[in-house]
């Protein structure tokens, strides 16, 4: 007899009342402590380097222009030096598979790292919760003030807290808006009442969200609406380090004195005092396992460093480790998994850099008059064509243009142009051929592009010339 998978019943228990267990729960507010330590230290370097590189970048000055300014009105993109234009579009694209398949590494590595440390949701919401601790006090004080009757300082205390979250939302809002709209001309516009309805309108729409996001849904975006934390699990093995709590350890849990000889009481290393609960910005109680709540932020590491130093007990009750580890096993730094996704990034990364250096910095399209062909006044069959030259280099260009592909083949018109860095040229030319040379009604002729600066540096392009049909 084949063995058979055991079923469990896990229907919810009746209510007294008759009523079955509501499987939703209201979401209750979280009042988190404020702490300290080494992962509370990285975390804060961590977010001044990223407002430095948000508030910072848009203010900056390149080659005449923004340093970062997505222009997208002439489609053109600037990017410290760079200009890139729709057709380069497949180097986003490249960017971020790339970035894509950087986080699948860090996650397979280091669990998610990336949510506690460097997430936007996540680095607003820590200043957010800094504004409240600044305007409202510590986790007691604010739940002392919200039980609190509406009074004159707990509407001042509230108006300061909202106050300071919208300014937030307002400068960052305007500083999203500006790296669209150059941001100098942009704060002026828009504290003068000159700026156009779109820009007041996305200003507003990126200082609410970030608003309602950071000050309101906080916790709920990253266990509800983040799709990360969905299929984190899926990357997630026995080596990967994850922030844990050692039961081995710490149970049999329960509050001591100082110096209580908790081991010969049966007792662990854990006195709960709920700290570690009470630091965790999603709310949740670490001692209970690994949960899909769990951002990584090491939060409850530093809480409970603290406590165990105040107890002079070693750290590490809670800490970054892995599954193995915590089952008296070896963990595998280097696994297949680990390895694939280090290679396949390396590899994509090579690709893309290549890309990058070897991407042409000119531009050329012909597209051909919706005129078949005209014969001029020397008898010569003549087509018009329109030329369109881009230069996506930071520097100014001089090309000469040339034409083949037919004897006696006259190319009409400028032969000399110059395009002004990050500009497009466009401008129409003639082609004319003797009736007895064309061998056919429709012949291939080439345009050739030659840089002046630059011997041997030259871009061609294909079109059509179209004659009389040849008997």
């Amino acid at each position: 007899m084949s063995e058979q998978i055991p079923v469990h019943n896990v229907t919810p228990p009746a209510r007294k009342d008759g009523d079955t267990v509501d499987l939703y729960a209201s979401r209750e507010k979280i009042y988190t402590r404020a702490f300290s330590g080494l992962f509370r230290n990285l975390r804060i370097s961590g977010g001044i380097v990223l407002f430095l590189l948000y508030f910072g970048t848009v203010w900056l000055d390149w080659g005449g222009h923004q340093a970062v300014w997505w222009n997208l009105p002439e489609r053109k993109f600037y990017i410290f030096g760079a200009t890139f234009w729709p057709q380069d579009f497949i180097l986003l694209s490249g960017i971020l598979i790339v970035s894509a398949f950087g986080l699948f590494f860090i996650t397979v590595f280091a669990g998610r790292v990336w949510c506690g440390y460097t997430c936007p949701q996540s680095v607003w919401t820590w200043i957010f919760m800094w504004c409240e601790k600044v305007t409202e006090g510590d986790r007691n004080q604010r739940m002392k003030l919200d039980k609190s009757p509406m009074s004159a300082s707990k509407f001042t205390r509230k108006l300061a807290k909202h106050s300071l979250w919208l300014l937030i939302g307002l400068l960052t809002g305007l500083t999203f808006v500006g790296y669209f709209s150059p941001i100098r001309e942009l704060v002026v516009d828009f504290i003068t009442g000159q700026a156009d309805g779109w820009s007041y309108f996305w200003v507003g729409f990126f200082t609410l969200a970030t608003y309602g996001n950071a000050g309101w849904l906080r916790e709920q975006v990253c266990i509800y609406m983040c799709p990360y934390a969905r299929f984190q699990s899926v990357m997630f093995d026995k080596d990967t380090l994850i922030v844990s709590y050692d039961p081995r350890r710490g149970e049999k849990r329960g509050p001591r004195k100082k110096e209580l000889d908790y081991k010969a009481h049966g007792l662990g290393d854990c006195i709960d005092c709920t700290m570690c609960v009470q630091v965790c910005p999603t709310g949740i109680d670490i001692r209970d396992g690994l949960q899909i709540e769990c951002i990584g932020c090491a939060a409850c590491i530093d809480a409970c460093d603290t406590i165990m130093d105040k107890m002079n007990y070693p750290r590490g009750l809670i800490s970054y480790t892995t599954e193995h580890n915590l089952s008296g096993q070896t963990t595998h730094t280097l696994r297949p998994r680990l390895i694939g996704y280090a290679a396949v990034l390396l590899v994509m990364i090579g690709v893309l850099t290549g890309a990058f250096f070897m991407r042409s910095l000119v531009g050329f399209d012909v597209s051909k008059d919706r005129v078949l062909y005209r014969e001029n006044a020397e008898g010569r069959i003549e087509n018009v064509y329109s030329l369109k030259v881009m230069n996506k280099d930071q520097v100014d260009h001089v090309y000469v243009l040339d034409a083949t592909g037919l004897a006696d083949l006259k190319l009409q018109g400028r032969r000399e142009i110059r395009v002004p860095a990050g500009e497009i040229v466009t401008l129409p030319v003639e082609l004319s051929v003797a009736p007895e040379q064309l061998p056919s009604s429709t012949n291939e002729v080439k345009f050739i592009l030659r840089d002046v600066e630059h011997s041997g540096s030259e871009i061609q392009a294909k079109s059509r010339f179209i004659g009389p049909q040849v008997r």
